[in-house]
């Protein structure tokens, strides 16, 4: 039978069998000040310190073993082409993700001896990580808080984090015009005074979301400028999306209709008589995408989200 070392005395031998590394930085310092897990990759590439949002952090300039415990970053750091050893399990199971993520671990704030075991030399999370002083003692950590920065400002403190901040700035400027040109275009075939809602159900609940949490509603509501019936606008201002009963559902949908729909949740909605009277769905301008793919607003998910735009409104 195995024997298993308790998680808090394999922390300690595996710090204390760290403590004696020398590490390069950019920044100068001679002496290791980088937790355990991290000397390999900091030895051949340097390290640099990050400005986070809790304050300066020291981390490899070439990160090759990353661990993300947001699935809202998971996509960030795919888009630059950094490798990864762990992410959640939403994330793996994104069918836009899927192939990319198979040989990648699923793993959470709470699965410590397994992202021990990963040996990562960067660490990202949310701002509300469970157990972020032991991530510490294994990598360098960096939080983020979601919605603090819009969709593409992340993508640039990503790329900044990951040394990569050219690359990300490239993605940013590229897909700043690239939807700036569709919106245009289907604003020109819509017009512009047409309304369009975001809906899904999520946990046996119907939403309908705001301009800024994921779906899509980033590209429709900022990037191409279309609007958003009064009545969601109002609703959604506060807490970004607003929970709604099938009675309701028609005061809250606009001209069109994304439906972000996850095929494992009550969708019995739809064959209801009040939601087939509704003017976007006897105009068959209800476009359904699949709410695994579309739910954040990293650079993957939203160019996924671009493409399914303009074929639904432009039949490209």
């Amino acid at each position: 039978m195995k024997k298993f070392i308790p998680l808090s005395l394999f922390l300690i031998l595996l710090l204390s069998a760290c403590g004696g590394n020398q590490t390069g930085t950019k920044s100068g310092n001679s002496a290791s000040t980088e937790p355990a897990g991290t000397a390999s990759a900091a030895t051949k590439s340097g390290t640099f310190t990050y400005q986070s949002e809790t304050g300066p952090v020291e981390v490899p300039s070439n990160p090759q073993r990353v661990v993300v415990l947001t699935r809202t970053l998971t996509g960030n750091v795919m888009a630059l082409g950094v490798p990864l050893v762990g992410v959640d399990e939403m994330s793996k199971e994104n069918p836009n993700f899927e192939e990319k993520l198979k040989n990648v671990e699923s793993v959470s704030d709470e699965s410590l001896e397994k992202i021990i075991e990963l040996k990562p030399d960067l660490i990202i999370g949310p701002s509300e990580i469970k157990n972020i002083d032991k991530f510490k003692k294994i990598a360098p950590t960096v939080t983020y808080t979601y919605g603090k920065v819009d969709y593409l400002k992340q993508q640039l403190e990503v790329g900044k984090l990951l040394n990569k901040e050219k690359e990300a700035q490239a993605w940013v400027d590229d897909f700043t015009a690239r939807t700036k040109k569709a919106g245009d275009e289907i604003k020109a075939k819509i017009g512009a005074d047409a309304t369009v809602s975001v809906i899904e159900t999520f946990n046996k609940q119907l939403y309908v979301y705001g301009d800024n949490f994921g779906r899509g509603t980033e590209i429709l509501y900022q990037a191409f400028g279309l609007r958003m019936p009064d009545k969601v606008k109002e609703a959604t201002k506060k807490e970004g999306y607003l929970a709604l009963s099938t009675e309701v559902l028609k005061d809250y949908m606009g001209d069109y209709v994304i439906f972000s729909k996850n095929a494992e949740e009550d969708n019995s909605f739809q064959k209801t008589e009040t939601y087939k009277s509704i003017p976007a769905v006897q105009n068959n301008r209800v476009f359904e995408a699949n709410a695994k793919a579309f739910y954040f607003n990293d650079p993957l998910s939203m160019e996924y989200q671009l493409k399914f735009f303009t074929e639904h409104f432009l039949g490209k």
